[in-house]
């Protein structure tokens, strides 16, 4: 009996002293880490005083039974500081980043564990040591928060999805297990306080969606595709996956896994000026960069080539397309798309007789403008080599490829195999039917932007996007990176009057609504999704799209609500753009220019008519001199908008 007591006795000491807690700080003090590692490990994240995320247990599973961070014992704990100034290839918000956070690693037998501490926010990822081939059977990622907070919940009907939802207003205690989302997604914390979680350095694994969980409802878990075992063609474009293995990736020696990433903020207005999801993003994996050049893009699809006032029959035909070309040329938009219905879907190397690629690109560069094709992914999979092969060979400028609607490891590894075989043949790279930006476009600035956003096309079928969808995506969506909303209608309604209408789509909200969106969205390709006969009326709003950049060298968020309004200044050279959107609510602002240098400024301004609440389109353009001093009123109807440009005298 003595005996028995003094082994328990043993092994209660064992496992004090196997019982760990780690703490981690950001550069400021602000946000802080409580890591315990135990029978489990958890961790915990602190804003100033206020907890924001509980002790939350994560784990990594393996094939032959291990698994990371149950019954774990530290054999080194180690914290860095880095501080470094990033200069994206391509310009997002800034054109540099400072990227400053002290780091955490926990080293075990076969694996360690990294958490970041930011002053915006923290991440953990998991890093393996070992050699060979072996399965991750499952992850355990979680998020438990103190209290049943209010979410913006993107959430999924199934995992072989386009990711393009509206944010639902849903309490975590409403989710459950069976409920699911993509991400990232927003946590409304109480008392101004947000948390947004996604994921970056998104390589070679699947990606990550979020659930309710039925032993906690405060918390949501990870949910990850497995890997695809069969799948299904159901036509040219839709390949659905019908058995899933009962792991989720497959691996080979040595390797990290994607950063979790959460983003904390006092104030709505920091949600959109973080780039955490870019510091965490892998570093630069192609040598030649020069010629990646972002810009405006004249797009067809969206106003289905409904062109009119020629003496030609529109269509997808190479007069059609020269008209387009002409337009971009004369509005000085770098490149123009070629949708659906160049080639025939069944064989990308099949051009349809009315489309002549290499006279339309040659046509194009001697006028500026280069030429992107539209293709569907697994068409374009078929015949990878040959296809862009022959692509490069016609001087084609970039693709957009769509309809992939999957994240699981097998096509989270094809994204990065387009990203690199155009990047050796120097092709842009636009993904539609695609998950949201996770890191893959620092390692290619190639991967010029995504879409994974309901956005502008779902006008053609649907009362969505609305302008509280449009204001509740930059708090959203967009944190994860670029988005390719594909903004700039000219047939604008109010509420009561819009309707779908296929080939002659119109917006819901008002005129300066759109024009705003070239400075609230951020897509280093940005389309002007309508009609070129269409902007021939409008040389006004011209004047702004003619102009306005695509990516920028300094953003300040002005002010900012999730789901009700924004207001953002972004600077290009000496020149400033503002953009400000509100919902279907009528909203005064009134925003400092304090962010002006020394010297007088002349703005030009594009707002709401007076009669935008009756007739969307109405505006109305005014010019006046400001400098830093100046405090200026704008006035947005329902569903309105605001546009400004601020060049120095």
């Amino acid at each position: 009996m003595k005996r028995l007591l003094i082994v328990i006795c043993l092994l209660v000491v064992a496992n004090v002293m196997m019982a760990k807690e780690y703490e981690l700080s950001s550069p400021n003090g602000r946000i802080s880490l409580k890591v315990n590692v135990d029978e489990n490990c958890t961790y915990s994240v602190f804003l100033g005083d206020q907890q924001i995320i509980m002790a939350s247990p994560i784990a990594l599973e393996l094939d032959n039974g291990e698994v990371w961070g149950k019954d774990a014992r530290v054999r080194k704990a180690k914290v860095t500081s880095h501080s470094q100034e990033l200069t994206p290839v391509v310009q997002r918000k800034y054109a540099k980043i400072q990227d400053d956070y002290n780091q955490l690693t926990l080293s075990f037998k076969g694996y360690s564990l990294e958490f970041r501490a930011y002053d915006e926010g923290a991440a953990y990822r998991w890093v393996s040591a070992l050699k060979g081939e072996y399965k991750v059977k499952s992850e355990q990622a979680s998020f438990v928060f103190p209290a049943d907070h209010t979410t913006w919940f993107p959430e999924e009907e199934s995992m072989f999805s386009h990711q393009e939802r509206e944010y639902l207003k849903v309490n975590l205690s409403a989710i459950g297990s069976d409920r699911f989302c993509s991400t990232g997604m927003l946590v409304d914390c109480g008392n101004g306080v947000k948390t947004y979680i996604s994921e970056s350095d998104l390589m070679d694994y699947p990606g990550m969606f979020l659930k309710g969980d039925d032993q906690n409802q405060n918390a949501l878990v990870g949910k990850f595709a497995g890997v695809v075992l069969e799948e299904k063609q159901l036509n040219d474009r839709n390949v659905k996956p019908t058995k899933y293995a009962d792991y989720i990736a497959q691996c080979n020696g040595p390797r990290s896994f994607p950063w979790r990433a959460l983003l904390i903020t006092e104030n709505d207005e920091a949600l959109v000026q973080s780039e955490l999801i870019y510091k965490l993003a892998p570093e630069l994996k192609i040598q030649n960069t020069e010629w990646i050049k972002p810009g405006k893009v004249a797009w067809d699809w969206w106003n289905a080539n409904n062109i009119y006032g020629v003496d030609f029959e529109s269509g997808v035909n190479n007069d059609t397309y020269k008209y387009y070309i002409d337009f971009a040329s004369k509005n000085k938009l770098e490149y123009v798309i070629l949708d659906e219905g160049w080639y025939h879907l069944e064989n990308i190397m099949d051009v349809v007789d009315e489309i002549d690629i290499q006279e339309l690109v040659d046509y194009g560069k001697e006028r500026n403008v280069g030429v992107i094709l539209w293709v569907v992914w697994k068409a374009l999979d078929d015949q990878l080599e040959k296809a862009l092969d022959q692509f490069e060979a016609w001087g084609v400028k970039g693709i957009k490829i769509d309809f992939m609607q999957r994240d699981d490891q097998w096509m989270v590894n094809f994204y990065e195999k387009i990203a690199r075989e155009c990047a050796e043949r120097e092709l842009l790279v636009d993904y539609h039917g695609a998950y949201k930006p996770a890191g893959l476009e620092r390692a290619y600035p190639n991967v010029i932007t995504y879409e994974g956003v309901k956005g502008m096309e779902n006008a053609k079928w649907s009362s969505l996007p609305d302008p509280e969808h449009n204001v509740t995506l930059p708090f959203t969506r967009m944190v994860a990176g670029a988005m390719d909303y594909t903004p700039g209608a000219m047939i604008n309604t109010t509420k009561k009057n819009f309707r779908e209408v296929f080939t002659q789509p119109m917006s819901s909200g008002t005129r300066c609504h759109q024009l705003a969106m070239y400075v609230v969205f951020e897509s280093p390709l940005q389309m002007l999704c309508d009609n070129p006969s269409n902007y021939y009326r409008e040389p006004e709003c011209m004047k702004f799209l003619s102009v306005v950049p695509s990516v920028w060298d300094d953003t300040k968020v002005l002010q900012g609500k999730v789901g009700d309004y924004v207001a953002i200044a972004r600077r290009s050279g000496d020149t400033w753009y503002i953009g400000a959107m509100t919902d279907w609510d009528a909203r005064d602002l009134s925003l400092d220019l304090d962010f002006l240098g020394d010297g007088n400024y002349s703005m030009s301004v594009w707002k709401d008519g007076v009669n935008a609440d009756k007739h969307a389109a109405d505006f109305a353009q005014e010019n006046q001199d400001v400098n830093s001093a100046s405090k200026i009123n704008i006035k947005m109807a329902p569903g309105g908008g605001w546009a400004a440009i601020i060049e120095k005298k």
